[in-house]
Parts: C-alpha cells; structure tokens; sequence
C-alpha cells in the first residue's frame, strides 16, 4: 500500500467515516481525509494538469496525496460548497470550485463508493421506483402529481394512503422552527387545490408488521428487523427494536441487480413488510446512515465498507 491513498471526503462530524476510517488504519491503509466545501480554498491548494495523461496533487496544512496515487474515494457527506444565502462573490467561488475542484476528484481513476454524480441521479425516487420494479422488488402504488382531482382517484382506489416528500428538504415550519417531514398518513378530505402548487408523493399505506433497513456493500448485505409503534420509524431510532436477520429469499439479489442498473456498489434499502411477509421497497438511499445498525445489532458494515475500498489496493 506504499503511497497509495484512500481518500475519504466527508465533513469533520461523520461518526460513520470515523468507523471505517478506523479500519482502514488497523489495515495500514494510508487515508487522506478531506473536507472540500470547508477546506478549499481555505486551508487547500490543488492543482491538476491536463495533456497526455491527467494528473495532480491535493494538499492541506496536514495532508498531501499525489491524486494518480489515489485508489479509492469514500464519497461520504461532505460539506457543501455554496453556503446559505451567499454574496454574489462566494457564489462564483463556490460555483468554481464545485465545477473546478469537485470535477477533477469525480474524475479519478478508481473506485467510488459512491460516484456523487451516481448519487446524485439515484436519489431521484421516479428513476427508484422503475428500477425497484425491473430489480423484481415488490413495489407499493405510488402516485406522483400536482393535480388534486388525479390524488383524489388515487386515495379513492388505493385508499388509505400516505404522502411523502420527494427529498428531503429544510423546512420551516409553525414559530419558525425546522422541520422534517416524515411519511404522514393523508385523509381524502384534505386533498384540495394546494396540491397543486407543488409536485407530491402519494404511496398506498402498507399494512405492515414490520420495517428493513437492507444496506448493502458490495457482495455483502446486511438486513436488519426494525420493530417501531410509528408509521416512519426514521421519526425516532431509539424507540425501535433492532434485530439482525437473514434476508428474505430473493432480496439480496434483487438489490444487487438494482444498484448494478444504478452503477453503485453502496445502498441503504428500506422495505415494509406486509402482513405475508412480503418486503415492499419503499426507497434506497445510495448514501445512507448506517452507523446506528453496527452499534444496534453489531452487523459488521464499517468492516465491509473499508474491504470494498481496499479491493483494488495491493
């Protein structure tokens, strides 16, 4: 592994990377850890050239890496690079350095776990339910609209439903206070012409026994029983119970099939489980928590994650 790097570019708080990066280190794996929205330009400097073969260097105060010798990217949560309400002059700076410094590292030549451009056409919930379906996941009756007479045929069909947003999204809610907007049951009376002031998600209600949280790395998958008196146990982890399971037959190929469509090697599933014992995809999230599984259940992801990462290294 002499000289070789895992780069892992994530912010400073990521108790998730901490875990794999961790492993890394017991493997002797050399990490340059790296924060691009925080650190450039402040505290970095990069520079790459472009003729017969591309090459170049990334260095901050503490770390350098020469980025041809960089074999693998943990793409994790990195800070963005435009901040909440910019000047026009932190505009430009952001807008370069997405398309400057955030192109040159989306253009290495090595694996990705995962590419953020992968990513970034994943999490788009239209492209999840087609692919779930053509993978052979069971998937629920989901509307997607902004016409009010169209939700309330679908609520009148599949009655009872519930909304979702399409992505999660700052939200100011009732005293100016943040909020997030969980999976929320919808009573057919309430659909009126306000839905049409903004594309929504209608999904039938699954008359479930249970959730899955499925994340699979790699060839490996991890499947976890979540137990939770809520409709979105996401609403509060720690009022649900958490049991590590074989995956029902079928699922674990299934998912493999759907992250290969999606060119990712990464992805936390989550499921219902009918009242048959049918998983029924709910969404995938192809940059997904997961730390709080390994601390539940033990599931060893960080360990899988640092292999992945490793494959291609010496």
């Amino acid at each position: 592994m002499t000289g070789e790097a895992v780069l892992v570019l994530t912010c400073l708080e990521d108790p998730t990377a901490d875990m794999v990066i961790g492993h890394l280190h017991g493997r002797g794996a050399r990490v340059v850890r790296f924060d691009p929205g925080i650190d450039f330009p402040a505290s970095a400097t990069f520079s790459a050239w472009f003729r017969d073969r591309p090459r170049g260097r990334l260095a901050t105060a503490s770390r350098h890496v020469d980025l041809e010798r960089v074999r693998a990217v943990y793409y994790r949560r990195p800070t963005p690079y435009l901040r909440d309400d910019p000047s026009e002059t932190e505009r430009f700076t952001a807008t370069q350095a997405r398309y400057g410094l955030g192109g040159v590292l989306a253009t290495l030549p090595c694996r990705y776990v995962n590419h953020p451009w992968k990513i970034m056409a994943a999490e788009h919930k239209p492209l999840q339910l087609t692919v779930a379906g053509e993978a052979g996941f069971t998937v629920p009756a989901t509307l997607i609209t902004n016409s009010v007479a169209d939700a309330r045929g679908f609520a009148a069909e599949h009655g009872p439903i519930v909304y979702k947003p399409l992505r999660m999204t700052p939200y100011t809610g009732g005293g100016g206070k943040m909020s997030t907007i969980w999976t929320t049951p919808v009573e057919p009376g309430t659909l009126d012409e306000t839905v049409g002031h903004a594309a929504h998600l209608f999904q039938v209600r699954i008359d479930k026994t249970a959730d899955l949280r499925v994340t699979v790395v790699g060839e490996r998958v991890f499947c976890v029983r979540i137990e939770s008196e809520l409709l979105d146990w996401r609403q509060d982890p720690d009022r649900a119970v958490h049991t590590a399971i074989e995956p029902p037959d079928g699922l674990a190929g299934s998912a493999r099939s759907f992250l290969a469509a999606l060119g990712l090697s990464f992805g936390a599933f989550d499921f219902a489980l009918d009242r048959d014992g049918t998983p029924v995809f709910l969404e995938c999230n192809p940059n997904g928590q997961w730390g709080w599984l390994e601390e539940a259940t033990g599931v060893p992801i960080a360990e899988a994650v640092a292999d992945l990462l490793l494959e291609d290294i010496a």
